[in-house]
């Protein structure tokens, strides 16, 4: 008798499978309700009151009113337009920006940008764990500072950082600052209240909660002054021009609202796999050591550890030779080979850097994959230091 093959896809952070609901949900928009939004006839009727439906119910799962949540193309266009629209928009009242040392590219890059167009930006440190200081947020901020971007939920360590707290001292050293966040990560899994945390712009996808990829949203507070930097037909409220991808935008909602509604149950599942995953690891292997956080301070369903005298790459290719799916970092910068600027920004040197293995979950991770995972790990792990002795 065959034995039945075990996959372990441990690579949620990069993206995730469709859940059914979301996929079922989209396909009449595909071949029946496939009308334009903005067209006046019944078809483009149709697929507007869809849009706007599913605009009403990725609000109500943040806390914002539904003309406060604009679609686009997914996380990276959003961290776009929140850094650059807010920037030109308000150029007039300080060019100065803060963000952290450890945000997704796409926010990184846009500063960066904004740097060679004239802005200043100050580049926060963070602890040993991931987590920015407060008083040094607090030194940061001033009257020329036009806005602070600081990612929720980190998307190779795993840190939840405390939305509120930083968004009010946003907001009290500086009369002129906007706050934003990039919750990819954390959306669903984690709270996230855009009254209660008094939040001004927040990033927002799909594909990382079971959506559809290619959907992503920004939610922008009423009267936030913000500019478009995609012009067009002026769909979005003039903020985001291009036709609106119907059926995309129908399983982004549809699995943002599944997930909303099991969020305390998703959030206790990941959180038992996480930990005997790493549990698991740390006691299995030697040589080993959790990066980031531990606990309730840690997204639910990311594991992010340490192999010492190995290569993460190599790690990552030998496993998946047994049907095991992990990464050695974001999945938007896996192909650079350079140490990772998270890992190294928390007191990693470059070579434990290169030893580290990310793993993330979702709520449709098995016990059957962890145990798979548990069963093979240490085995590749010490054949590789066997191989190559670092």
């Amino acid at each position: 008798m065959t034995e039945k093959k075990v996959e372990a896809y441990l690579d949620n952070g990069a993206t995730t499978k469709v859940d059914p609901d979301a996929l079922k949900e989209m396909k009449p928009y595909f071949t029946e309700k496939y009308g334009n939004s903005e067209s006046l006839h019944k078809k483009g009727k149709e697929a507007k009151k869809a849009v706007e439906k599913s605009r009403r119910t990725i609000a109500d799962t943040i806390n914002a009113d539904k003309k406060e949540i604009i679609f686009t193309s997914g996380g990276t266009e959003s961290d776009n337009l929140a850094l650059k629209g807010t920037a030109y928009k308000n150029k007039q009242k300080g060019k100065h920006i803060v963000t952290t040392k450890i945000e997704h590219d796409a926010v990184l890059q846009s500063a960066k940008w904004l740097e060679e167009q004239g802005f200043e930006v100050t580049y926060l440190s963070v602890d040993e764990e991931g987590f920015v200081d407060s008083e040094e947020l607090k030194q940061a901020v001033n009257d020329r500072t036009i806005l602070v971007s600081i990612i929720h939920g980190n998307n190779e360590i795993g840190t939840i950082q405390d939305l509120k707290t930083l968004a009010e001292i946003t907001h009290d050293y500086s009369n002129n600052a906007y706050f934003h966040t990039d919750a990819c990560q954390s959306y669903t899994k984690t709270e996230l209240d855009v009254e209660k945390q008094n939040l001004d712009l927040v990033t927002i996808n799909g594909h990382k909660i079971h959506g559809p990829k290619g959907t992503g949203a920004l939610y922008i507070k009423e009267n936030t002054e913000i500019d478009t930097w995609q012009h067009g037909g002026g769909h979005e409220n003039g903020l985001r021009s291009g036709t609106l991808n119907v059926h995309g935008i129908v399983g982004f909602a549809e699995a943002a609202k599944k997930n909303h509604k099991n969020k305390q149950k998703n959030i206790q599942k990941m959180t038992q796999l996480r930990d005997k995953l790493i549990q698991g690891t740390l006691k299995k292997i030697d040589k080993t050591k959790l990066n980031g956080p531990e606990g309730e301070k840690r997204l639910p369903n990311n594991i992010n550890i340490c192999f010492n005298n190995i290569e993460g790459e190599a790690l990552s290719g030998y496993l998946n030779r047994k049907n095991i799916y992990a990464s050695t970092g974001s999945a938007c910068s896996s192909l650079e080979l350079e140490p990772s600027q998270v890992l190294k920004e928390i007191g990693l040197t470059d070579q434990e850097a290169n030893s580290s293995l990310r793993m993330t979950l979702s709520k449709f991770t098995t016990q059957e994959e962890i145990e798979h995972t548990l069963k093979e790990l240490p085995g590749v792990v010490n054949r590789l230091r066997e191989m190559s002795p670092l």
